[in-house]
């Protein structure tokens, strides 16, 4: 759903994966919001609906089809999946994070919308509250996935709610990760069992999830500040999965147009799933348009 909307260029088979996509995540959500997460190759429901990671991003793609698809049908679907999932708050902060970004999708298009104000907000005080040191300027003692949707949903409530001090906290953060997850010139990203104060660089194994989340977050610090040196880690992120990282072996597979699961040291997970493929197709989709944007 969120590639589909993204893709500025729409075409049929889009608009079909949209569609898909969304009676996809309206049969996950129950009527109190929550989300299943775990369906079986018979089309039944095989886990207890929750408010976890499968809720934030669920969230995630309905801000994003409110704010940027021209499909009235999925524009109304969305925003009642919307209004019902968002009077949850979980104890998870990525899921709270990733809804926290579906939030500020929808107040680009209604900027006073108070449950989407209220959340993005929530989002990020849970991030800024958390313990940090210099040494360790970051809202967990470790590194886990997909960290930079952490400084992300930080500079978008600073900008939602005209707060300047937030705006700059989220990105210092975001310069201390790029500059944390950056070895020889290149992303050399946190690896599957975290990264913590004093490991060393390179470790594997390196997620697509991970390069994908500082691109959109690059792109939103570049949204905010007009600095050249965000598009600079756009570039970086696309040039990781060309090849441009620790192994130096391409993260896209030519035949089949999959994205490889992982990054090991001498090497590639083979297995393509549907969640890197799409890390990779987002982080391609977005070097392109912004390589547009800017020729």
């Amino acid at each position: 759903m969120i590639v589909s909307a993204r893709e500025h260029n729409g075409t049929c088979g889009g608009a079909i994966l949209a569609r898909l996509g969304m009676r996809f995540v309206l049969s996950a959500q129950t009527p109190d919001g929550k989300f299943h997460n775990r369906l079986s190759f018979g089309r039944v429901w095989l886990d207890e609906p929750t408010i976890e990671d499968a809720w934030g991003r669920a969230i995630w793609a309905f801000g994003t089809v409110i704010a940027r698809s021209d499909d009235g049908v999925l524009h109304q679907r969305a925003l009642g999946a919307f209004e019902s999932a968002i009077r949850h708050r979980p104890d998870w902060l990525r899921s709270l994070a990733y809804a926290g970004l579906g939030a500020a999708e929808v107040l680009t298009v209604a900027p006073e919308h108070k449950g989407a104000l209220d959340l993005v907000a929530d989002a990020a005080d849970r991030i800024l509250l958390s313990s940090r040191s210099p040494d360790w300027p970051w809202s967990e003692p470790r590194l886990t996935y997909s960290n930079a949707l952490l400084p992300d949903v930080v500079i978008a409530a600073g900008v939602a709610h005209r707060d300047d001090d937030t705006v700059r906290t989220g990105l210092d953060m975001l310069r201390w990760l790029v500059e944390t997850e950056t070895h020889a010139g290149h992303f050399s990203v946190t690896p599957t069992t975290g990264r913590g104060p004093g490991d060393p660089k390179p470790a594997f194994d390196q997620q697509p999830i991970e390069v994908a989340a500082l691109a959109d977050a690059a792109k939103r610090a570049f949204d905010v500040t007009g600095d050249d040196e965000w598009l600079r880690e756009i570039e970086k992120a696309a040039r990781w999965f060309h090849g441009d990282n620790d192994a130096g072996v391409p993260m896209i597979d030519e035949v089949t147009g999959g994205g490889f699961d992982g990054l090991h040291p001498h090497g590639r997970n083979l297995n393509q799933g549907a969640e890197s493929t799409l890390a990779m197709v987002s982080t391609l989709q977005l070097h392109d348009r912004m390589s547009m944007l800017t020729r």
